[in-house]
C-alpha cells in the first residue's frame, strides 16, 4: 500500500509539472500571435491576455508541484558538512536533490513570472524583449518534475 501511495504522489508531481510545462510553452505561442514590432533588442507589442492566463496557470502548477514534493517528501535536514559526510548515501542524495529542486524552482518561477508579467494588461509599452521566457520556464518545469521525483523517492527511501 505504501508503494502505491508513493507511486501516486510521484505521478501527481510529474503530471503537475508536465501540464505546467505545456502551459508555459502554449503561453509562448499565444504571446507570439500578437502584433509586435522588433528593432534589435527593443520590442513594442500588445500584451496577450491568453498568454497571461496560461503563464499564470503554469506558474501556479509549478508552485503546487514544488509544495507537494516538499511537504510529502519530508524534511532532509543536515546542518553541517560533517553530518552530510556521515549520512547514508540515500540521505546525501535526498539533500542534493532538495537543493537542486529549490534552484530549479527559483529559475523556472522567475522565468514564468517575467514572461507572464510582460503580458499584463497595463504593460502595453516598448522596452527590452522578454523573448522566450515563457517557453524556457515551461521547459524548466519538466526538469523540476524529474528532480522532485528523485527527491521524493530518495527522501522516502532514507527514512526506511
Amino acid at each position: 500500500m505504501v508503494r502505491l501511495g508513493g507511486f501516486l504522489v510521484c505521478l501527481l508531481i510529474v503530471a503537475m509539472d508536465i501540464v505546467g510545462g505545456i502551459l508555459g510553452i502554449e503561453a509562448e505561442l499565444e504571446q507570439n500571435k500578437v502584433k509586435h514590432l522588433r528593432l534589435w533588442i527593443f520590442e513594442c507589442r500588445e500584451p496577450s491576455h491568453a498568454a497571461f492566463k496560461l503563464g499564470l496557470a503554469a506558474a501556479g502548477l509549478l508552485v503546487a508541484a514544488h509544495v507537494v514534493a516538499n511537504l510529502l517528501g519530508g524534511c532532509s535536514c543536515i546542518c553541517s558538512q560533517e553530518e552530510l559526510q556521515k549520512a547514508p548515501p540515500n540521505k546525501q542524495l535526498s539533500v542534493a536533490c532538495l537543493v537542486f529542486t529549490w534552484i530549479i524552482f527559483g529559475v523556472g518561477l522567475a522565468m514564468l513570472v517575467i514572461g507572464t508579467w510582460s503580458n499584463h494588461k497595463s504593460r502595453a509599452s516598448c522596452g527590452f524583449t522578454h523573448h522566450h521566457f515563457l517557453s524556457i520556464g515551461g521547459i524548466v518545469c519538466f526538469v523540476h518534475g524529474l528532480f522532485c521525483v528523485a527527491y521524493y523517492i530518495s527522501a522516502t527511501a532514507s527514512t526506511y
